[in-house]
């Protein structure tokens, strides 16, 4: 399955969402953005605002993956060293764009135009721009990685502007079976199931509902018949443990 799609993680950087102060809003709106474009998120990773950190992650995750997708780190503050980072990361220049200082001064007036403003106008040698529709400070491509804000809202902004250049593979489709068995009563055969079936992922999540335990089955493929079939399987499965399914969708 996981041959059929382009490979994507996420680089999430900044101090607050370490320290709990932030919760973070922009993997959950990723991963299904790129899943209905056919690119596999395989990992998230988050950094503090630390140079070397960055770096070594920016470096390892650009070699694995055929994209990468950072948030936070490029306003105007002192700590926002995103930008200058993965320059250095990649042996860049920084250096002022044209195009973003005409958007920033076109957005500010021209009293609130002042350096630190100007600072978010300094782009990697060689990068492309991303739109931001929301406050004018753009995000950039820097070979395949995608450096945009940290901003939820400025952030999925970014992302929608540039999904149409996202090139993905097949679309992941997925089955979720929930029933009242638990997972102890199904665990050998489940395992036989998903070993005999390697091109569906199939993951178990335990629940309780009303005071009964039970677990949710979801199936997720490339191919469509596999994924019928095992869940076919699991229905069985849970038929022979005389559980009753709740959910099959």
């Amino acid at each position: 399955m996981h041959n059929l799609q382009p490979t994507a993680a996420l680089l999430i950087i900044g101090n607050e969402i370490l320290s709990g102060r932030t919760q973070d809003a922009n993997l959950n709106y990723l991963a299904k953005t790129l899943g209905k474009l056919g690119v596999r998120l395989v990992e998230c990773r988050v950094v503090s605002d630390n140079e070397n950190a960055i770096i070594e992650a920016v470096q390892s995750l650009s070699g694995r993956n055929d994209y990468v997708f950072t948030s936070g780190g490029i306003g105007p503050t002192h700590d926002d060293i995103t930008t200058a980072t993965i320059a250095k990361a990649f042996g860049k220049k920084l250096l002022r764009h044209p195009e973003a200082e005409a958007r920033l001064r076109k957005h500010y007036k021209p009293e609130d135009i002042n350096a630190a403003r100007l600072k978010m106008a300094d782009i990697p040698e060689g990068a492309e721009l991303i739109d931001n529709p929301v406050s004018a400070a753009p995000g950039f491509i820097l070979e395949n990685v995608y450096v945009m804000a940290g901003v939820p809202r400025i952030m999925q902004a970014m992302l929608d502007g540039v999904s149409a250049r996202i090139k993905g593979g097949a679309v992941t489709l997925s089955r979720t079976i929930s029933a009242t068995v638990t997972e102890g009563y199904i665990a050998a055969e489940l395992t036989a199931i998903q070993e005999a079936n390697p091109n569906v992922e199939i993951g178990s999540y335990p629940f309780i509902r009303d005071g009964k335990l039970g677990v949710s089955l979801v199936c997720r493929s490339t191919d469509v018949a596999a994924l019928d079939k095992v869940a076919q399987e699991l229905r069985a499965l849970i038929s022979k443990h005389n559980a009753q399914i709740l959910e099959d969708n």
